[in-house]
């Protein structure tokens, strides 16, 4: 098995998408890319400690390439979005690759590149492409919350 982080938004309906691909065998929701130890919700939703909402996801390299992940993960948000996803706005919802490897940053950077120069935005993708730092697991009540309260994830 083998790992993966992004931030697309809110965490629940990104992890809620990522767990519908084949070959995805777990997520969990959390915080990364901030400078807090143990952040809470609380402290991350009022700009104290600079953490993403993330989907961290662990997945079968043999039944989805990191690259179908990458394809997953820019279809299903706004990469042009700097700082917001829709109505949720601040940088807790940035648009955000958390490479765990040198392999994944230049799969992430050429990926970006690829959809930059396609014509699909009018804009530039503003997406971050950061090495993996600590990935703080969210609070429980955040785990699956789609799944737990019979909810349908979002499609853009």
């Amino acid at each position: 098995m083998e790992t993966a982080t992004f931030a697309a938004g809110c965490f629940w309906g990104v992890e809620a998408r990522f767990r519908q691909l084949p070959g995805v065998v777990d997520t969990e929701v959390g915080y990364t890319g901030g400078h807090t130890e143990h952040p809470a919700y609380k402290q991350v939703c009022r700009h104290r400690t600079g953490h993403a909402e993330a989907v961290r996801v662990q997945y079968d390299p043999e039944r989805i390439s990191y690259e179908q992940l990458l394809d997953a993960f820019f279809a299903m948000h706004d990469p042009t979005q700097l700082n917001r996803q829709g109505p949720d706005v601040g940088s807790q919802y940035r648009s955000a690759v958390f490479a765990a490897s040198p392999e994944q940053e230049a799969a992430a950077l050429a990926a970006k590149e690829r959809l930059d120069h396609s014509g699909v935005y009018r804009r530039p993708v503003v997406t971050e492409i950061v090495p993996a730092g600590p990935f703080w697991r969210a609070e429980e009540y955040h785990q699956r919350y789609f799944e737990k309260h019979g909810l349908a994830a979002c499609h853009r």
